[in-house]
């Protein structure tokens, strides 16, 4: 399979899902993701995508992915490669598009400028669009002596001009932008999200589909490549509503000329907001998909929170899969109210779907954080990896993502020499911790070993017989409460004030390494032994 620009095969391949054979499409759906590849994915455009996605999957119809770059400046590789990025990680596998194919290439608009101009000439020819010549100064001058805002906007002078006076300025010298003429009648669609909208006549201006260099606007293509491609139904953010009936009127026209088939059905998605109810921004962190996925967020996690950004599968229900999603979605049932970004709820939601994961799965899923932390090298072996096995049913139902892992699995692949105690643990330590340490080792060296203690899992040492021993010397033994008692040994087995289950953690670690760790805080705590080594 091939893309549409061929350089970039062998790195889309790498980046889009696995190829999989989509079966004949059960509807008439067809709808489109169409975004620019200008900088990193942010979560509002993710939740498009997964509209889209949900919908058609639900309804067993097309998903077009189409690439919007028209913007020379603005536009590049690299995000058009992060765009494939954000959908293979999420899961939103498309029908058409880059990669893929389909029958309406190719799917990169800077690649269809032929067949755009065409379309304007068409539409001039027909009397649907006109050539202006206007400059700004002099639109905003009319504007002025007829006592309107000068910012108010194009007027439609040029829509009636003479053949004679379009000459003249041609003459001149002057190149002409190619405008739209909007029809002086209301427009009334009836919106998913919104119900019935209606724009008066005479609100909105003849608007530029060319611009004076001969470039098509967004203005223009959008509208075409959804009607060469068949797009049936159009979910987008509530910010392009006001070009909505631009949109509309324009593909009147492209019916009449037999260019489109039907008007699509449009839905346009709430906003997605952050603090104070102020559109969530490309500046703010939480807009960053990519930081949300490198702190540890899982797909599952990542698709249910989207998925409650105006929309619910129930009112009593937060968490659900990708797949229980596509069974219930529905564009009607979304709300037109804007959507917060509200981040605990977010970590609330990728911590259950953490819970959820198979051990083995979450294992190989945190295996890249850790390395990426240094924890663990770049080929674990074969007992490394068993140790984190082992460490599974402790660690998962206390990640809220994938790198709360980082801190509480690092000190089981360190030797006892090499325990950092952080000053924070260091400082929780009772006056009295060389005597719980000493009383300590002394019940545990009691404690046999058993042979699995050189895999790390003893058959004698368990936590249940470590919780034994020290509880007699030390709860019993020495009089002291479980909080008091047990924090030297928490301190020396972890090297922090907060770790996974002590009795287990020491369970896996095994007698040597946890004996050497004990002892090693003992000696650094005793004055007469000199800094500890």
């Amino acid at each position: 399979m091939t893309t549409d620009s061929p350089e970039l095969d062998d790195q889309v391949e790498d980046r889009r899902l696995p190829a999989q054979p989509r079966p004949t499409p059960r509807s008439d759906v067809r709808v489109r993701f169409c975004p620019s590849p200008t900088g990193t994915p942010h979560v509002g455009l993710a939740r498009t995508c997964l509209f889209n996605w949900a919908f058609a999957r639900h309804t067993g119809g097309t998903l077009v992915f189409r690439v919007e770059d028209t913007d020379a400046q603005r536009d590049s590789e690299d995000s058009y490669l992060a765009l494939l990025e954000m959908m293979t990680w999420l899961g939103f596998d498309y029908d058409e598009g880059p990669g893929v194919g389909g029958p309406y290439p190719p799917y990169r608009q800077s690649q269809r400028k032929a067949d755009h101009l065409d379309v304007a000439r068409l539409l001039v020819a027909n009397g649907f669009a006109y050539p202006s010549y206007s400059t700004p100064e002099e639109v905003e001058a009319r504007h002025r002596a007829a006592g309107r805002d000068p910012k108010e906007g194009y007027d439609n002078h040029d829509r009636d001009l003479s053949e004679a006076e379009r000459e003249a300025f041609e003459r001149e010298g002057r190149t002409a932008t190619i405008r739209f003429r909007m029809p002086d009648e209301d427009i009334t669609f009836t919106d998913y999200v919104r119900g019935e909208v209606t724009f008066k006549a005479g609100t909105i201006p003849d608007y530029a589909i060319v611009r004076g260099n001969g470039e098509p606007l967004y203005t223009l293509v959008n509208p075409v490549d959804d009607a060469r491609m068949g797009i049936t139904h159009i979910l987008r953010g509530e910010d392009l509503l006001a070009s909505t009936p631009r949109q509309i009127a324009l593909f009147r026209a492209l019916i009449e000329l037999g260019i489109a088939r039907h008007v699509p059905r449009y839905g346009h998605l709430p906003l997605v907001t952050g603090d104070g109810n102020r559109k969530l921004s490309k500046r703010d962190p939480e807009s960053n998909l990519f930081l949300h996925r490198d702190r540890g967020f899982i797909r599952e996690g990542m698709v249910n929170y989207l998925g409650t950004l105006g929309w619910s599968i129930a009112e009593d229900r937060d968490v659900f899969e990708p797949h229980e999603m596509v069974a219930a979605f529905e564009p009607g049932d979304v709300q037109p109210s804007p959507a917060r970004w509200d981040q605990k709820k977010a970590d609330a939601i990728n911590a259950d779907h953490i819970r959820r994961l198979d051990p083995d799965d979450l294992a190989s899923r945190l295996l890249p954080y850790l390395e990426r932390a240094g924890v663990l090298g770049g080929n674990p072996s074969l007992g490394e990896l068993g140790r984190l096995q082992s460490l599974i049913p402790l660690l998962q139902p206390r990640l809220v993502v994938l790198t709360d892992a980082i801190p509480l699995v690092a000190p089981f692949y360190v030797t006892g020499d090499e325990v950092v105690i952080e000053d924070e643990a260091r400082a929780q330590l009772p006056d009295n911790a060389i005597e719980v340490l000493d009383a300590a080792v002394a019940a545990l060296e009691k404690v046999p070993a058993g042979a699995g203690d050189l895999f790390g899992v003893g058959a004698t040492w368990t936590s249940a017989t470590i919780e034994t021993a020290l509880r007699s010397a030390l709860l019993d033994g020495l009089g002291l409460k479980a909080k008091v008692a047990f924090a030297p040994v928490r301190v020396a087995v972890a090297g922090k004030r907060v770790s996974l289950p002590l009795f287990e953690s020491m369970e896996i670690l095994g007698k040597h390494s946890t004996m050497r760790r004990l002892a090693r805080l003992r000696d650094a705590l005793d004055p007469a032994l000199g800094p500890a080594p």
